[in-house]
């Protein structure tokens, strides 16, 4: 068994490489138990070297950078399914939604097959490719393909979003804070998640708690356009104070 200073100094670097890890990955990676790890992270976080979250911990940088798609997916694995869930409560047939580029709405699009009375817009790659099977109308808006996040995006999007209206548009981010509001890493992912965002009848954001508090390179919108935010138990008390203070309806789950 390592000495705990040598083995916090370990979790640091982890902490630093990989920006979010969950305390089943160091457990695995330290070779210590579950009850070690969380007593090494309250003191890495005490020094602010690390920001302790639901399952694990994230770097404490405050501009946050966004890791490949398939990486993200692996990511609060756990939280983002139970957020997928909870959003389906508004989701009504014969409805018209749009499903933005998230891992976590991705987990909600995995939910609607089978759903044949609903229409779904969406900018993501990968959304099609769920849906592709049976279910929902679905309505690819094209543009230019950005690989890291498998979404169509930039001023071309807006020849087919300028023209429609949906419902309720299901939105992700990277960093979400309520001085700062919505960010994102891309400008061209932030014109058309604005663009979306402007043509909806209602907007709920699916957010894992590793996002809240954080902020991004490029704002998107402000937290006044927001209707609901889906979140998990792990979210900062404050933050979702704030929210709420706003007038926005907070879920966690």
């Amino acid at each position: 068994m390592e000495l705990a200073a040598a083995r916090t100094e370990k979790i640091e670097k982890i902490i630093a490489e990989r920006r979010i890890v969950t305390v089943n990955e160091l457990c695995g990676l330290i070779g210590a138990s579950p009850a070690t790890i969380r007593r090494d992270l309250l003191a890495i976080e005490r020094k602010g070297q690390a920001r302790r979250v639901h399952g694990g911990a994230v770097s404490p940088e405050g501009r946050l950078s966004e890791p490949l798609f398939d990486d993200k997916t692996s990511i609060a694995a756990g939280e983002k399914k139970r957020i997928a869930e909870a959003a389906m409560a508004f989701i009504k047939p014969r409805d018209t939604v749009f499903l933005d580029g998230g891992s976590t709405i991705l987990a909600l699009a995995s939910r609607l097959q089978g759903m044949n009375d609903l229409t779904v817009v969406t900018n993501s790659l990968r959304v099609v490719m769920s849906l592709s099977g049976n279910g929902p109308q679905v309505i690819l808006v094209g543009g230019e393909f950005r690989r890291l996040s498998q979404t169509f995006v930039g001023s071309l999007s807006g020849a087919i979003l300028d023209k429609l209206r949906v419902d309720t548009a299901f939105m992700g981010t990277i960093g979400l804070s309520a001085s700062t509001g919505l960010t994102t890493t891309d400008p061209r992912e932030a014109y058309t998640k604005e663009l979306v965002m402007n043509h909806a009848g209602k907007i709920i954001l699916l957010a894992d708690s590793t996002k809240i508090g954080k902020v991004s390179f490029v704002r998107f919108g402000n937290m006044d356009a927001l209707d609901v935010i889906v979140t998990d138990s792990g979210a900062p008390v404050a933050e979702l104070q704030r929210f709420r203070k706003k007038e926005i309806r907070v879920i966690t789950c």
